[in-house]
């Protein structure tokens, strides 16, 4: 299982140490697959956590102003937050998507050209399904189109 260091403030991502490779360690071995999986799963219970929070806190804080400022600016604190969970809920999503793969043993790999995503990327983007050439090749025709 992957160590975790802990402070308030971190999120799920942040409380995890890197993943450290071994010399000669073959790609996506038991070892790996758990830390990525333990990382998506955090992730994952950290965001469903806020989408709780969210819900708690748009209950308990709906007030009825009678000054239509007032109103205006709760509703539009709270057309923020449900943007914000919208994104989240997306990012829930591809983390599901990511659990498959492993599942799958297709995690890790570029879905388009099929090498190694790398370790040290999905370290910092654990829902890759691209290498970092062919992410950037998309990202290039993206620009051009």
């Amino acid at each position: 299982m992957p160590t975790t260091k802990s402070t308030n403030n971190e999120s799920a991502m942040d409380a995890f140490e890197p993943y450290q490779e071994k010399k000669g360690e073959e790609y996506m071995n038991e070892k790996q697959q758990t830390h990525f999986k333990a990382l998506l799963l955090a992730w994952k219970k950290e965001l469903m956590e806020e989408v709780d929070k969210t819900v708690t806190h748009m209950k308990d804080d709906a007030t009825n102003f009678p000054d239509p400022s007032d109103r205006a600016s709760q509703e539009e604190g709270f057309a923020l937050e449900l943007r914000t969970r919208d994104r989240e809920r997306k990012l829930i999503k591809k983390i599901d998507e990511s659990i498959a793969l492993m599942d799958s043993e297709e995690y890790g790999f570029c879905e388009t050209c099929s090498v190694n995503i790398g370790i040290r990327r999905l370290e910092a983007r654990p829902t890759a399904t691209q290498c970092i050439d062919c992410k950037e090749l998309d990202e290039e025709k993206e620009k051009t189109g």
